[in-house]
């Protein structure tokens, strides 16, 4: 079938058992959804050849697009099927189309215990249907066009000027050269959608150096979506596959190692290649793996497979074969922000300052709105890419919160842990918020917290005596607030990352830098705004 010749860079040449199980798995979604659309008696039913497109659409695109189409919104197939046509027109590109996507109260806290959950059961009862938000109504938005890298990058910007916050992000790539990216976002105040559209396409006018029209023309809007009463409000949407299979394996033949960036006790980082592509590639070492390992190796791919965002270090595959345990992520060129700061010996200036911390604001934000706590931020796991947009990665020890928010588990690094945290009392996302503080405050010194104390030191000094780094007397007024609230003793004097975002914006406005960094510009105003130090004794 074609579609075993669509699947260029992760498969094998000989067909496994697996992709023997995901092709029946298409063929029966295909029927479901084709018995599903023909019971509605929808539209495209009537044309001649509409089976034959309809099976031509799943074999465009992998295996796992079947697993995540709910057969109960079978008219969501046509949806993308449509999409990925108008996108063959230039003049269409990006194509995309806007739904509501229907909003029932969030709920009653009987959720189960996601960490006491078997892994396979986690992402059913992580992702329930239908959606609940604290902020407002939550539409899909399809988007298709030439695949490409860094497109996700540019998809997600595109919605964050818009004003929209991104929940889920589905991505699928066909086999002649196309993007399917479904996103499901909040923040736009309005359930009709029209605005929202003229919203998007004004983005994509400005992404293309283009002006948006008053009046949106037909190659701007019409072709792209439907009239609004197309748009049909739904309590289900794309769900990510729970079965176990594979969604993100790699071939670790496929996988082309250049130099060594970082060796540590558990595991080795590289840089490489994957089908072209620069990558940052985390084997674990065999000598090394035990239970605690492989559970918190599964725990790591769970998470990052669920999450896309601008400002979180975009997760490739991994490899699951027990001798070749590895997780590729993009590569983030200029390395992490602790060897900036502590092998170069220098500090940031504010505008800079406040450039970074928004990004990583921005990256925590969207991680907690998901329910994922990190639970080891620190400068050592953000990360800064080639355009000087700073990344949050890192997932080993990150856990999904539970409704209950009751987490007990000692994990991160003593330097920048939260005192709930050391003293294994319960916590939530708060924990993270104190371990920002500390990162803020790294950043404006170029110090490495407690120095002068053993890391079991500064943790007893922490919990016992309300220990916190000394802030500069030159610090920003408003600067040196926002830290102290950070890590306030008690978690729930904490702000949550979109204060902080809101606070850290107003600042760099304040200082005459809008902190949302250069872009389209050179990679010297990084260097520009670092500044260097007396070497660290």
């Amino acid at each position: 079938m074609a579609m075993e010749d669509n699947e260029s860079c992760g498969s094998r040449a000989v067909e496994s058992p697996k992709k023997s199980r995901q092709r029946r798995q298409k063929l029966e979604v295909y029927n479901d959804v084709l018995n599903r659309l023909y019971d509605m008696n929808h539209e495209d039913t009537e044309q001649p050849d509409f089976e034959d497109q309809l099976w031509i659409h799943f074999n465009r695109l992998p295996p796992r697009y079947a697993l995540d189409v709910n057969v109960e919104r079978a008219e969501d197939v046509i949806t993308h099927k449509r999409v990925l046509q108008m996108a063959e027109n230039p003049a269409n590109r990006p194509a995309f189309e806007v739904r509501l996507v229907q909003v029932h109260p969030a709920s009653d806290g009987n959720t189960p215990d996601l960490d006491n959950m078997e892994p396979s059961m986690k992402e059913d009862a992580q992702s329930p249907s239908p959606y609940s938000s604290r902020n407002g109504p939550m539409h899909e938005i399809t988007f298709s066009t030439i695949d490409r890298p860094k497109l996700l990058s540019q998809l997600t910007s595109l919605l964050s000027e818009a004003g929209l916050n991104i929940q889920e992000a589905h991505a699928f790539s066909t086999a002649d050269g196309f993007s399917l990216d479904v996103f499901v976002v909040d923040g736009w105040p309005h359930e009709e959608t029209t605005q929202l559209r003229t919203a998007i396409a004004r983005e994509i006018m400005k992404a293309k150096g283009e002006s948006y029209p008053e009046k949106p023309s037909p190659s701007t809007i019409s072709k792209s979506t439907p009239s609004p009463s197309n748009s049909i409000p739904s309590n289900d949407h794309v769900k990510i596959p729970t079965d176990g299979t594979d969604v993100w394996e790699i071939d670790a033949s496929l996988l082309k190692f250049e130099n060594k960036v970082a060796s540590g006790t558990f595991g080795d980082l590289y840089k490489g290649t994957y089908c072209s592509q620069e990558v940052a590639i985390k084997v674990l070492k065999p000598e090394r793996i035990d239970a605690d390992m492989l559970r918190e190796f599964s725990q790591e791919v769970f998470i990052m497979r669920k999450i896309r965002h601008k400002n979180v270090v975009q997760f490739i595959g991994a490899c699951t074969e027990p001798t070749k345990l590895c997780i590729v992520t993009e590569f983030m060129a200029r390395g992490s922000i602790y060897n900036f700061l502590h092998k170069q010996s220098g500090s940031f200036k504010l505008p800079l300052l406040l450039k970074i911390s928004i990004d990583i604001s921005k990256g925590m934000s969207y991680l907690h709105q998901n329910n994922i706590i990190h639970r080891d931020l620190k400068t050592a796991n953000l990360l800064m890419d080639e355009h000087e947009v700073v990344k949050v990665a890192d997932f080993g020890v990150a856990r999904v919160q539970t409704q209950s928010g009751v987490m007990t588990a000692e994990t991160g690094t003593y330097r920048w842990m939260a005192p709930e945290v050391i003293e294994h009392k319960p916590y939530d996302h708060k924990a993270d918020v104190f371990s920002f503080g500390i990162v803020l405050w790294e950043l404006l010194t170029g110090e490495v917290p407690y120095s002068y104390l053993t890391p079991l030191q500064a943790a007893v000094g922490v919990v016992q005596q309300g220990l916190r780094p000394t802030i500069p007397k030159e610090t920003h007024p408003k600067l040196k607030e926002l830290l102290e609230s950070c890590w306030q003793q008690n978690p729930s004097l904490r702000p949550n990352f979109t204060q902080i975002l809101d606070k850290l914006k107003q600042l760099a406005k304040e200082v005459g830098n809008a902190g949302e960094g250069q872009k389209g510009k050179s990679n010297s105003g990084f260097f520009s705004g670092f500044k260097k130090g007396a070497p660290l004794k």
